[in-house]
């Protein structure tokens, strides 16, 4: 039993990686096109406002590059994201939210987001602590349907 305990909890947390640079990646069982395209329906559905998504890697081809398959979905609500600046102005060049949906070199795709408690570090957040909690539940929330079969 003591054996089994460490391979389920790799197996529960191997569809999320946390780097130290604030971003919280989680393994897609899509593609990108598609992992971007369930992005934005399940925000649109929670009222979320999609202001803009961009695709790097036709940006890339546009100049004779090449790049694996690459997509920024840039997104928010006003409600959170004014308590938020309310707290710190400076959290205003993080927002709105942006989701990036990306393939790696192994073929991989992944659907990363700024990491809220490192967003309270980077901008000293103190008082947005329940706005942060709020923001981080729906941020996994949103990445989980995306993501998932």
């Amino acid at each position: 039993m003591k054996k089994l305990i460490p391979v389920l909890i790799l197996m529960f947390v191997s569809g999320l990686a946390q780097a130290g640079n604030g971003l919280v990646s989680v393994k897609s069982s899509h593609n990108v096109k598609t992992t971007a395209n369930r992005l934005e329906a399940v925000l649109k559905k929670k009222g979320m406002t999609i202001f803009n998504r961009i695709d790097h890697a036709a940006g890339a081809a546009s100049v004779g590059n090449k790049l694996r398959p690459t997509e920024l979905v840039i997104f928010g609500n006003p409600k959170i994201g004014s308590k938020l600046m309310q707290c710190a102005q400076t959290i205003a060049i993080d927002l709105p939210q942006k989701a990036m949906i990306w393939k790696d070199g192994g073929g991989q795709v992944w659907l990363s987001y700024n990491k809220p408690a490192f967003l309270i570090n980077r901008h000293r957040l103190p008082g947005c602590k329940a706005v942060i909690k709020k923001l981080t539940g729906a941020l996994g929330k949103f990445a989980a349907v995306a993501t998932r079969p």
